[in-house]
């Protein structure tokens, strides 16, 4: 593996799921695979459970990793080519990613979308200007458009949880949630992207009209706008708010509700809920589920150390 910037870069996902669920088993059994490597970990924008978890992952291969607050910390970047900085950037990146690949022997960077401009965010420009001028493997610890670490640990907690009694393939739910404000596509893009690629169950996705996502990513899943229909029979649930892709990063009213309650999991296969954190309780998810029996979003954070170190591990055996 060269790098992990989508599914794409994942040759072979139950490879990468076996070796997360093995590393879990055993988190230090290639604890000197990364000895004298160092990892850079640059955040643009917040982070909790992506950054420690890698840090961790990393630190179990015997990596040093090191972390940089760049939104707060650095200088302001600019990425425009040929731009004339005399406004309120102050470092171009073809000057600071080269550096950083004379620093680090990885590169895990943190972006999100402006949601301003889908033509701008859904070119992954910031990711791909590391990629392009860093000269290391890049890892994407959440861009514009996609959360591979994040999708790959959700593939490892579904997979923990099989078989599913009577059923050969699982029925798996992406479901729109409520929010206060608008939140981008990434996750609920990435979601679909692996469940998909994964191919090992039947997946269907419920939301608002307005609110589909970009066809790129969801392909042939089923697409429904009744959350109920979606419901019925489901195995797992994964919960998560979105804004409008075509009215871009726009909040659509929606007058029914989606907030996801026990009441809603009766018609389910006693289905396990998800969410990649973090929630707004009583708004996205109800106290109920987030505090009972068929939420499995703890176990679901956890995975991520899991998820992080298979592919960090992969990638080292690239380098060596």
């Amino acid at each position: 593996m060269k790098q992990f910037l989508s599914v794409h870069d994942a040759a072979n996902i139950d490879f990468l799921v076996k070796s997360g669920l093995s590393f879990k088993k055993n988190p230090l059994t290639n604890n000197k695979q990364g000895k004298g490597k160092r990892i850079g970990l640059l955040f643009l924008n917040p982070s909790m459970r992506t950054r420690l978890s890698t840090q961790i992952a990393a630190q179990n291969l015997g990596m040093e990793a090191i972390v940089f607050n760049a939104s707060q910390e650095g200088w302001a970047f600019e990425f425009e080519e040929g731009a004339v900085m005399n406004g309120t950037t102050a470092e171009h990146i073809k000057d600071a990613a080269p550096i950083l690949g004379k620093y680090f022997d990885i590169l895990g960077i943190r972006t999100f979308p402006s949601l301003k401009s889908k033509e701008e965010d859904y070119a992954e420009k910031v990711l791909n200007q590391f990629v392009k001028y860093s000269g290391i493997p890049v890892v994407s610890l959440e861009s514009a458009t996609v959360h591979p670490l994040q999708s790959l640990a959700d593939i490892i907690t579904i997979t923990e949880h099989l078989p599913i009694k009577n059923k050969t393939k699982p029925k798996v739910v992406l479901t729109w949630a409520p929010h206060v404000k608008s939140l981008p596509q990434c996750v609920a893009n990435s979601f679909s992207e692996w469940v998909n690629a994964w191919s090992h169950s039947e997946f269907v996705i419920a939301n608002p009209e307005g609110y589909n996502l970009d066809k790129r990513f969801t392909k042939n899943a089923k697409i429904t706008n009744d959350q109920a229909y979606a419901l019925k029979d489901a195995d797992f649930v994964y919960v998560k708010n979105w804004s409008n892709y075509n009215d871009y990063g726009k909040m659509i009213p929606v007058e029914d509700d989606w907030m996801l309650t026990n009441k809603k999991l009766e018609n389910t296969n006693n289905a396990k809920v998800m969410h990649c954190l973090p929630v707004r309780r009583n708004v996205e998810l109800s106290d109920e589920i987030l505090d009972g029996r068929h939420s499995i979003i703890t176990e679901e954070a956890g995975n991520r150390v899991w998820a992080a170190q298979a592919v960090l591990s992969e990638i080292l055996n690239g380098l060596s």
